[in-house]
């Protein structure tokens, strides 16, 4: 059981960090294609929810008493995997398997194929419903876990989000948690351009929601927040990370082109992995 967590230093966290963003790219580019910048940005936000904040049990992903996730922006599925198998919910060795014919590890979240997934996703603006659905149970239920929900930018243009928004701050669901991606990019450009979020505070100020703002890569910003956020009674709680894409890939940093990155051959490999910052051959796949 991961009731309790010790609290892993700063030179800790960096290193899982380097670790994660490495892995990453290494998975997404021997996949042959996957979304690079949407996975590096939320590297920060994972490894402080599962390493600093959330009730979980490795070894019972099921636990009825655990913190519920749900990755609404599905497609970041592979920050999560690593996540998971650096935690033991599954073996590391899984995480060669990314995307390929047979995984447990499919391009996007799926909880029937992965332990350690609460809710499938995939089709955008569906998982903060699943999450709200999640947090009405638990209320019924009586029950005292809390549910995050982490969805995107470019996915709050979708109308569910917002009939979710407005049902979660009516019904008063403070066991619920909501984490923005405001990475300010998505497939078809900036956010700005496609199709504005702004303000996006006040929006979800206006459906009932306590809002909080937070660097989404600064680490004591992010524990902090979270643990502000859930001590909030009364209302649901949104906490909009502003992060940056493909955060410390040097060629994909803040780059519409980093959503979906295609690696057809070994010499893309080489150059896109030598991008990410890492000191040492990382074996990840060894159990």
């Amino acid at each position: 059981m991961n009731s309790s967590h010790e609290t892993p230093g700063k030179a800790e966290l960096e290193k899982l960090a380097k670790d994660f963003r490495f892995i990453i790219t290494d998975m997404i580019c021997k996949a042959g294609s996957g979304h690079l910048g949407g996975a590096l940005s939320l590297v920060e936000v994972i490894i402080t929810l599962y390493y600093r904040i959330m009730k979980t049990d490795p070894k019972n992903p099921l636990w009825d008493e655990r913190d519920r996730l749900v990755l609404s922006k599905g497609h970041a599925g592979p920050v999560l995997y690593v996540a998971l198998a650096l935690k033991g919910f599954f073996p590391k060795s899984w995480l060669g398997t990314l995307n390929k014919d047979g995984t447990r590890l499919p391009s996007h979240v799926d909880r029937i194929q992965t332990p350690g997934i609460d809710m499938t996703a995939g089709s955008l603006g569906q998982g903060l419903s699943c999450a709200i659905g999640m947090a009405v149970a638990a209320k019924k239920d009586g029950k005292n876990h809390r549910v995050f929900c982490i969805i995107g930018d470019g996915e709050s243009n979708e109308g569910q989000i917002w009939e979710a928004a407005l049902f979660a701050g009516h019904h008063k669901l403070d066991n619920l948690i909501a984490i923005c991606d405001y990475n300010k990019l998505q497939i078809d450009g900036r956010t700005d351009d496609v199709l504005t979020l702004e303000p996006l505070a006040d929006k979800w100020r206006a459906f009932g929601w306590e809002v909080f703002e937070m660097d989404g890569h600064d680490w004591h910003a992010i524990y902090e927040t979270i643990n502000r956020a859930s001590e909030v009674k009364g209302k649901p709680r949104m906490i909009i990370a502003h992060t940056i894409k493909a955060k410390c890939h040097c060629q994909y940093e803040n780059q519409v082109s980093s959503h979906n990155i295609k690696v057809p051959d070994e010499a893309t490999y080489r150059k896109v992995i030598e991008g990410i910052p890492h000191d040492h051959e990382l074996n990840y796949c060894e159990d």
